[in-house]
């Protein structure tokens, strides 16, 4: 190959552009004409190969081409101004964050037409020992721009430092000739730090990947130190995006997506999983009859967290289950836990399967399908949370993490016992899936946030000081979804779901019969769960769980209906939690219609702030809630606040629970239509101004309208009816002495005097005083139910 040859191969192998003037196509020319000459010779002379010079030359050729096609287009794109292509640098330097980031790569890689990707390695990607785990992108089919060797070896402080002051050496050279818009930077490790670093300087734009939480470790000050140099920040948490907000960013640049490899976790796991986990743990093992286990050094307390791990693998040998264990990271303290390792003998242990790396979608079936996972790794605490798979999360390094209830925290530990007895406690349990981290749609809204960069913008940061007000706006121009809860009411008649939001405002409501049966009725909640939460995303509505407000006994830890109203036929002893979490990947909470109704008056009604309060319903049935020092009372056997089967008469009508005398059986709905067909049938119902077809159901209402009009008969049997009411309501003054009674349901503004004038001729002078109020909630079922998912979530998250 001749020199010019060599000297234009040589440019372009390093990614220089060639400028082509019209006085260069000559020599141009005549160099190709030369170089297929020679290639020619040697491809018909006695030698019937081809030579190192005849490939050299084609190669030269493909990049020479290659690269003027892409200058065209460059030109092309310039020309139409802001159309031009976003040219967009991803850096990925371990697996870890190559997960997170090759979702995002991919729909960059989907959507040539507006963006160009230039994908650079670095990190313990090109290190044997963690795995050259750079080979999985090429998998992906990425073009690698350029690979850095950045890792100084000796998994010590001094080498972590050394690392970051190597990549910070070479990583200019990298930027300026790649020159992007824009650099993705994901996390909170050091070779992220080098990363945002050499951008900053340069003048580059940098969006960073899950800033704004919360760890233990270095990890935090990293982390927040990128946040300071990125110029777009997209979090995964509403508290993350609060953290932002604090820390003086800016409003209109931070994005809540989501955790980018949700979009993958939660289409994940019907996958064929078992030649999977027969891969990596053998043929014998079945599902959730294994653990993961992955523990990483942390950097501020080595010593401790070598001592921790020891004390680990000492308590999955006892606990004599297969394990896969996955080395740890290249952190300083790295090379003692492998020591560590190898002196137990774990890699040579028949219950141990020890590795270096294990591909990202196989990695998901594993932790899908384990029985338990155990560690301190960041995926524990967040992505394994998608499939509700047990977590033991060990000592600081997640401290402050956002964690699901399927996490289990042990932060110290001076022996293998307390392990040993987490490991008894988590290992095969199920819990339900949690979407703290996302909800699959990650990737669109971050595409869609890097389309409205606008790049005439200064690059100059601007901080928002002082730090904002609590009450955030969600409506600013990107994708900030309201934070909303889908609620189910199952009632005796109808089935009805809402999307809920924080406020207590009713978005959309879905109404159908009720059906009959078991079967048909958890396909219905199904189907229009689905539908709601398909329309949620049309609406701009983040759905964090579903509530479910239904009547009879229920268990509300475990999900459970034990026994249903007579109103509610095949509705005992129902795991409603399992199908309906499993179905749409969210949290899952059900609970009683009275206590729904309580904790819809605590979070948005007259019960706002107060300590004691009492809820009653009055509908149908008579039901209620209690809430005691700002809680909801649920009793030994979740029977608490049965308030309507309070017995004030010994002698009285039969209730529908087999009793008698019970307040329902006076001042129910279905107990006054009773007494109003009496009436009816003995033709002392109606009275002048009232007139009833012929197929017309006698009911309640028409009741209380003849004692509107005048009929004493009627007026009677409403005053026997508020008196019970009232008697129950004075028995729960002199058990519970509340400071508030609420009074809910279509019946409540009939019986309100009715109360008042009973405690005041029948109750202790000491509860007297106590407030009777009716509820101003139009629709305190879906909005208790509402309420059981909002009230965890915020709690949980803030």
């Amino acid at each position: 190959m001749s020199n010019a040859w060599r000297q234009v191969f040589s440019q372009l192998h390093h990614g220089h552009s060639l400028p082509v003037k019209p006085t260069a196509w000559k020599s141009i020319q005549a160099l190709l004409a030369e170089s297929r000459a020679a290639a020619d010779r040697r491809a018909l002379g006695p030698r019937p190969h081809r030579g190192r010079g005849y490939y050299a030359h084609c190669r030269c050729r493909e990049l020479y081409f290659k690269n003027l096609s892409k200058q065209k287009q460059k030109e092309d794109m310039e020309k139409n101004g802001n159309n031009r292509k976003l040219r967009v640098c991803v850096a990925t330097c371990n697996r870890a964050d190559y997960s997170k980031l090759a979702p995002i790569m991919f729909g960059i890689k989907a959507e040539p037409q507006f963006f160009e990707l230039d994908v650079v390695v670095l990190g313990s990607h090109l290190i044997d020992d963690y795995g050259n785990t750079y080979r999985m992108i090429e998998q992906d089919d990425f073009d690698i721009h350029t690979r850095l060797h950045t890792i100084v070896r000796g998994e010590d402080e001094a080498a972590m430092v050394e690392s970051v002051g190597l990549a910070l050496v070479k990583l200019p050279d990298v930027l300026n000739r790649l020159k992007p818009d824009i650099m993705i930077v994901h996390g909170d490790r050091f070779d992220a730090l080098a990363l945002a670093t050499s951008a900053a300087l340069m003048n580059i734009r940098i969006l960073h990947i899950e800033g704004g939480e919360v760890s233990g470790t270095i990890d935090d000050s990293i982390r927040h130190a990128i946040t300071k140099l990125a110029h777009y920040h997209v979090c995964c948490t509403r508290s993350a995006e609060q953290h932002l907000i604090a820390m003086c960013e800016d409003h209109d640049r931070i994005l809540l997506a989501g955790c980018p490899s949700y979009d993958k976790l939660l289409s994940a796991k019907n996958k064929d999983y078992m030649s999977v986990i027969r891969m990596w743990l053998g043929e014998d093992v079945k599902p959730r009859d294994y653990i993961v286990a992955l523990q990483h050094p942390v950097t501020t307390d080595i010593k401790h967290s070598i001592k921790m791990f020891e004390l680990t693998l000492d308590a999955l040998i006892s606990f004599n289950k297969r394990t896969l264990v996955l080395f740890p990271n290249v952190d300083a303290g790295s090379k003692e836990m492998v020591r560590v390792m190898r002196k137990k003998g774990i890699e040579h242990h028949p219950n141990f399967r020890a590795v270096k790396h294990v591909p990202f979608d196989q990695f998901i079936q594993l932790v899908a399908h384990a029985g338990c996972m155990i560690g301190n790794s960041s995926c524990g605490v967040r992505e394994v949370g998608a499939f509700g798979t047990p977590v033991i999360n060990l000592g600081t390094r997640q401290t402050g993490r956002e964690t699901g209830e399927n996490v289990l925290h042990v932060r110290d530990a001076d022996t293998q016992d307390k392990i040993l007895h987490a490991l008894q406690l988590q290992f095969g349990k199920q819990y339900p899936c949690s979407k703290i981290y996302g909800d699959g749609n990650a990737v669109p809204r971050i595409l869609k946030f890097l389309k409205s960069i606008d790049l005439k913008e200064p690059l100059q940061k601007k901080f928002c000081f002082p730090p904002v007000k609590d009450n955030i706006s969600q409506d600013i121009d990107h994708i900030l979804e309201t934070q909303s809860a889908l609620a189910v009411d199952l009632g005796g008649t109808n089935l009805r779901v809402a999307i809920v939001s924080m406020k207590g405002e009713i978005v959309k409501k879905y109404t159908q019969l009720n059906p009959k049966t078991y079967e048909d009725r958890l396909g219905l909640i199904l189907k229009m769960c689905v539908e709601a939460a398909s329309e949620a995303v049309n609406l701009n509505c983040r759905i964090l769980g579903v509530g479910i407000s239904t009547g009879g006994r229920v268990n509300p830890r475990e999900g459970i209906v034990l026994h249903s109203t007579k109103l509610i036929q095949e509705w005992s002893s129902v795991d409603l939690r399992t199908p309906i979490s499993d179905a749409l990947h969210l949290p899952v909470w059900v609970d009683n219609d009275g206590n729904c109704a309580a904790l819809a008056e605590r979070k948005f009604g007259h019960g706002k702030g107060i300590e004691n309060f009492v809820t009653l319903i009055t509908g149908t049935g008579i039901g209620g809630g209690i809430i005691h020092q700002h809680e909801l009372i649920h009793g030994s056997s979740f029977c608490a606040a049965e308030l309507g089967h309070i017995v004030v008469s010994l002698d009285g009508p039969e209730c529908l629970c087999g009793s008698q005398g019970c307040i329902e059986a006076y001042a129910s709905g279905i107990a006054l239509q009773r007494e109003a067909k009496k009436l009816h049938d003995e033709d002392l119902l109606l009275v002048e101004g009232m007139s009833m077809k012929n197929e017309e159901v006698v009911s309640a209402a028409h009741l209380i309208q003849a004692a509107k009009l005048g009929n004493a008969k009627a007026e009677s049997i409403l005053r026997t009816a508020g008196t019970a009411l009232g008697l129950g309501v004075v028995n729960i003054l002199h058990t519970m002495n509340p400071s508030l009674v609420i009074l809910s349901g279509v019946l409540a503004s009939h019986y309100v005097n009715a109360v008042k004038d009973v405690i005041h001729r029948q109750a202790l002078s000491s509860v007297k005083t106590v407030d009777v109020v009716v509820s101003n909630l139009a629709d305190p079922a879906l909005l208790g139910a509402a309420s059981l998912v909002l009230d965890y979530t915020t709690r949980r998250i803030y």
